[in-house]
């Protein structure tokens, strides 16, 4: 995850070293909290946060049964994982349903923090849970603001009521709850106007809304790249109209992560979701103790499952898992394989979900570009060219290197990628006879 990159990479050389050490002296614990302490800090962690967390650690690693284990350094790389794991929440919150069959969640943020997009993509996220929302904007300073979120709402295929001619945004959203309701709605996602500092005016007119649609859920938006900023800024919502927890987005931007790792233990608020990227499918549920082991290079496999569940298409990959086992792996397969695995998302992120693999993701930059590339190439060939390469001679690799942009080494690296899948693929066919082939349906592997 990039927003954690630098912290995580620092995290992970530490408690290794530790990890690996069958005796801990005072002294080793007193330089590894030295430098946690440093990283916390340079990761713009809040203060206080870095003062509580460091002691914690300290208190329980310096404990006699740690010191005098068999396995002290996992001991302690346990410690800090539970320490962090805390830090951030300690479990998944989530969000409130209201029994009566109507819930309200209403969404807070200042300008810029991606509020909108939000909006939408947690309509989205409840329709693919069988929910069906409702969304409206009562940003009545902004019209431009309730024109985005009818277009993406729109484009989600979820209805949106906005009233561009009420000034009041109150009435507003006292006609979306009425027209939520009438439509046999089950949610209504209420999205308000934001502004570039927090001011009186702001805050009467949002308490005068949750008045209005008395909100289940009161949550505020905050941008990751701000730092320590988005805690002060937490604080004061929460202090002014009360908040019920946070939506954090651009975790996949170049912050450092300090707001993520503050807002909890400043707030007493838990963030329930967060923005992985700007695709309207890119929100996800919070899990602190995935999220710290992450941090630590322990890896998150049942992130990347549960990914892997959303966005492989089964009905294909069994198919593609067919023609392995009866030697019928194509180019064209392999296309169909590339396609699956880059609507996962970041290949990079989905590396660092495997355990150990945290570290060497950060010394080894994953070429995304190669696969938009390999998919060019083999979009460059005929149905026969993909379907049996045994024909690609000297002249129609040529002619496939100049209709894909690429250069013939390019194609030739990319057939002896696709004769190693080959290979490889018939060795994991083999496999699934042995009782694995659920798991390898399930992620859809091609190569």
């Amino acid at each position: 995850m990039a927003v954690f990159s630098g912290l995580s990479e620092k995290l992970q050389v530490i408690t290794e070293r530790m990890r690996g050490k069958s005796r801990v002296t005072e002294r080793d614990l007193k330089d590894m909290m030295r430098e946690i302490r440093l990283a916390l800090l340079e990761a713009d962690v809040n203060y206080q946060v870095v003062k509580d967390l460091t002691k914690e650690i300290s208190q329980q690693a310096a404990g006699t049964e740690v010191i005098q284990s068999i396995t002290p350094g996992q001991q302690i790389v346990k410690i800090v994982n539970d320490s962090l794991t805390k830090i951030l929440g300690g479990a998944e919150s989530k969000l409130a349903v209201n029994p009566s069959g109507f819930t309200v969640y209403m969404l807070y943020g200042l300008q810029g923090a991606g509020k909108t997009t939000t909006a939408a993509k947690l309509a989205y996220m409840l329709k693919e849970q069988g929910k069906k929302p409702l969304l409206t904007s009562v940003d009545v300073h902004r019209p431009a603001a309730a024109e985005q979120l009818d277009t993406l709402a729109q484009r989600i295929d979820v209805p949106c009521y906005i009233n561009k001619d009420e000034k009041r945004a109150e009435v507003i959203a006292t006609e979306a709850r009425k027209k939520g309701e009438y439509l046999l709605r089950d949610t209504l996602i209420v999205d308000t106007a934001g502004r570039m500092t927090i001011d009186d005016e702001m805050m009467d007119e949002l308490k005068a809304i949750a008045t209005a649609v008395r909100p289940d859920e009161k949550l505020l938006i905050v941008d990751a790249m701000i730092g320590q900023e988005a805690v002060n800024i937490a604080l004061e919502f929460d202090q002014q109209i009360g908040l019920d927890g946070f939506i954090m987005t651009k975790l996949d931007g170049d912050a450092r992560g300090g707001a993520a790792l503050s807002i909890r233990r400043m707030t007493g608020k838990p963030i329930k979701l967060v923005g992985m990227g700007e695709k309207i499918d890119q929100l996800e549920i919070f899990h602190p103790e995935r999220m710290a082991s992450r941090i630590l290079g322990m890896g998150d496999v049942l992130s990347l499952v549960e990914k892997a569940s959303r966005r492989i298409d089964e009905e294909k990959a069994k198919k593609t898992l067919e023609r392995l086992q009866k030697n019928q792996f194509t180019l064209q397969d392999m296309l169909e394989q590339l396609e699956q695995v880059k609507n996962m998302g970041s290949l990079q992120d989905m590396m660092s979900m495997l355990p150990g693999m945290g570290g060497k993701m950060q010394a080894t930059q994953v070429d995304e570009k190669e696969f938009d590339r390999f998919s060019a190439i083999i979009r460059s060939m005929t149905m026969r060219e993909r379907n049996n390469p045994k024909v690609l001679n000297a002249s129609r690799r040529k002619r496939i290197a100049s209709g894909s942009g690429t250069s013939i080494q390019e194609v030739n690296r990319l057939i002896r990628q696709y004769e190693q899948t080959q290979k490889l693929m018939k060795q994991f066919a083999g496999l699934s006879k042995g009782g694995k082939r659920g798991m390898l349906s399930k992620f859809g592997l091609g190569f």
